[in-house]
Order: structure tokens, then sequence, then C-alpha cells
């Protein structure tokens, strides 16, 4: 029961980074814009972390730094891709190689310097009592509980929301959008931008709580997957979560794998999440391939209000 307790405890705390990535790849492709620098993005809000953490020592100042710097990324992306319509793929695959890139060159003066932060836990004393569940939940740290907050906040947003309607209606056809008076430039370049802060808080989280030094490409392909697992929630933010969580756990168990000893290189070990994202992928594929797509049906395609009738 302890060993279980601690697995999925480590599942919650390894998922919440591609939790906070995925919310952030829903908003954008749900207004119509693929958005593929997710890795770039999630490695530059983890080395800005830790250089604006080192300089001031504060938490605050460090998190909203980290959403500013992800911020101009994803403004960068939106206006290649909505103002310029540029090819959305190549935008989001530049900013990956850019933002890889850079966090290289801005982290070779702080790489292997620890980061010496306590994140705020939050001690639920009421839930400590409860058998099993108590030793989970009765003490995750704030950003674990914001990232559960924030998909269940989309989620009432995007389903129970006039603006969420509007939002779909751009997603799916943002010719009728304008016509019905909605602003498919403004809801395009808002929902880009604010997927890309919660991207950049996944580099945040990684830094600051799951891993607290920066090493030269730390995300180690968490940005794909991040990508992969849209798809496998089908654009929903409460399935994100729970995908989330699935694929921290096969992380979280290649490590616990290796403390018994059963003679599996770790290179294998470490090759679980990637391999269970294409099987995912695959099986997903196999089962809808006589089913109408379900993604926003403008996805990918640029807008020309010229064209709207």
């Amino acid at each position: 029961m302890d060993v279980t307790a601690l697995l999925i405890t480590a599942a919650i705390s390894s998922g919440t980074p591609l939790l906070f990535a995925v919310l952030g790849g829903i908003l954008s492709e749900k207004a119509g814009v693929i958005h593929l620098g997710t890795e770039g993005i999630m490695l530059i809000g983890a080395v800005t972390s830790c250089i604006i953490y080192l300089q001031t020592e504060s938490l605050i100042i460090t998190f909203f730094g980290a959403l500013l710097a992800s911020a101009v990324l994803g403004l960068i992306h939106a206006f290649l891709c909505i103002t310029l319509r540029a090819n959305q793929i190549v935008s989001g695959l530049s900013i990956t190689l850019f933002g890889t890139g850079m966090s290289a060159y801005l982290g070779k003066a702080v790489a292997g310097v620890a980061l010496s932060i306590s994140v705020p836990h939050v001690p639920l004393t009421s839930l400590g009592n409860i058998p099993f569940l108590g030793r989970i939940f009765s003490n995750l740290d704030l950003f674990i509980w914001m990232s559960i907050g924030l998909a269940v906040l989309l989620y009432l947003y995007m389903y129970k929301t006039s603006w969420g309607l509007h939002l779909k209606a751009v997603g799916d056809s943002p010719s009728t959008s304008d016509v019905m008076g909605i602003s498919v430039i403004g809801f395009r370049y808002i929902h880009v931008i604010v997927g890309s802060m919660l991207m950049g808080l996944s580099g945040f989280y990684l830094i600051m709580a799951y891993s607290p030094n920066w090493i030269e490409g730390m995300t180690a392909g968490r940005g794909w997957i991040a990508i992969a697992l849209i798809i496998f929630a089908r654009w929903n933010p409460l399935y994100a979560l729970a995908c989330a969580y699935f694929f921290g756990g096969l992380d979280a168990l290649g490590f616990r794998i290796q403390i018994f000893d059963f003679g599996i290189p770790s290179y294998f070990l470490k090759m679980i999440p990637y391999l269970s994202t294409i099987l995912v992928l695959m099986f997903i594929g196999w089962k809808n391939r006589h089913k109408p797509p379900i993604e926003p049906k403008a996805l990918g395609l640029p807008y020309f209000r010229e064209k709207r009738f």
C-alpha cells in the first residue's frame, strides 16, 4: 500500500509539467492554431526561471518572469501564424529550435547550480487520517493544486460558457464566427499567448519543484509527449488531467524499477513513456479510423478574412 501511494504521488509530481503543457496546447489548438513549439517554450521557461531565481531568490518574481518569457515566444508564434499566415508547423518547429538553442546558450552560466528553493506545500490535515488517499493528497505542493484547478477551470470555460462556445466556433469555422461578430484574430492571439504561458509554466515547475538545477535539454522530450497527449486527451482538459498523470506514472515507474535491479538497462527503462506514447497514438488511430475526426475543423488553416463569403 505504501509503495503504491508513493508511486501515485511520484506520478502526480512527474505528470504536472506535462499537464501544464497539455493544457496550453489544448488552448492554442482549440482556437485553430497548431503549436509545436512546446519543447522550446518549456526550455525557455525553465532556464529563465533558473536565472531569475538565482538573481532575486523570489519565487513570485520568478513565476511571472517565466510567464513573460513564454508569452513573448507565444506572441512571435501568433504573429507568424495569424498575421503573416505562415505555415503553423514550420513556425512551431522554429520556436522549438530557437528555444532549445537559446536555452542552451543562456544556461551555460548556471548549468549544474543547485537551487536552494522550497516550493510551498498545501497541508490538508483533514485528509491525513484517510487511509491511502491521505498519504497522497495531504501534502501536495501549491503548483500541483494550481494545475488541477486550471484543468477544471479550463473545462468549465470551454464547455460551460459562451466564451468557450465562441472558441469552439473559431476553431471549427472562423469565417462563420467572423460573420457572427466574433473577433477571430483576437481569439486566436489571446489563446495562443495564454497557451504558451502555460507551457512556460511547465518549464517553471520542472526546474523549481521537480528537478531544481539547470541541465541542458532537461525537458527530455516532454514537450513532444505533451503534443501527443493533446490528441490522446481528445482536446478535453479533464481528460488531459488523467493522461498527464498516467504518463507521469510511466516515467516514475521507470526510475522505481531501477531500484529493484532487475538487470534491465536504464536506457530501456527511460524509453517507457515515449514507447507508450507511440503505442497509444497507434491504438487511437486504429480505433478511430472509421470515425469522423474530433479535432477543430480549421486546425492548422490560416484565416483569410477576405474569403469569408
